[in-house]
């Protein structure tokens, strides 16, 4: 049975998500900049592979907090729909869950095009 902490504790996740998948979006950019200045600059081979590696593992934490993502946002879209059923559809929860159920999903779309 759903109830409004669970619906709190699920839109948490939600957003910790969401942040941690745009740290890492950054994170890449950063690292790929890097490693683009380090070849320009011609360093070190072993130097350079060791950042293609930590490149790569930045690169390899986007689709999972992707997936991650793709399952909190099921589950606090259950949590809302199983409240909402309840007849319990008022409240800043209520409002704070279906704007992050919005931005996550405005966030898969503009990815998908």
């Amino acid at each position: 049975m759903a109830t409004v902490r669970n619906l709190k504790i699920k839109t948490s996740t939600c957003k910790r998500i969401l942040k941690e998948l745009h740290s890492y979006e950054k994170e890449v950019e950063r690292e790929a900049a890097k490693t683009a200045d380090m070849k320009e600059k011609g360093a070190d081979p072993y130097d350079l592979k060791q950042q293609e590696n930590v490149l790569a593992e930045s690169r390899m934490m986007v689709p999972d907090c992707r997936k991650r993502l793709e399952g909190a946002l099921e589950d606090l879209k259950g949590t809302l729909v199983e409240l909402e059923e309840t007849d319990e559809k008022q409240g800043p929860e209520f409002e704070e869950a279906r704007n992050i159920i919005a931005d996550v999903e405005k966030l898969f779309e503009s990815s998908e095009v």
